[in-house]
């Protein structure tokens, strides 16, 4: 899987938690925090789309991300390193 399919996965658990913001404010340099995102929201976010990828990757690597280009580069990460 490429970086934009993984991309789409993380878009639209964003759009299912949050459905008010609208798709084009998702941006791959922009933050869950700036689309105003608690730390719950954040982790269904990242939860759901781990489960949509079928990888799990520890919690502790999550918080060096600071951008949604963070997570979907840690994502691809994992998905390749399970392959």
């Amino acid at each position: 899987m490429d970086k934009s399919a993984i991309f789409d996965v993380i878009i639209n658990n964003i759009e299912e938690i949050f459905p008010q913001i609208p798709r084009e404010q998702i941006r791959l340099d922009g933050s869950l925090v700036e689309l105003g995102a608690n730390s719950i929201d954040r982790m269904e976010v990242v939860t759901f789309s781990m489960e949509d990828l079928g990888i799990k990757v520890p919690l502790q690597s999550l918080a060096k991300i600071d951008n949604l280009a963070g997570l979907v580069d840690l994502f691809h990460k994992h998905l390749h390193e399970s392959a």
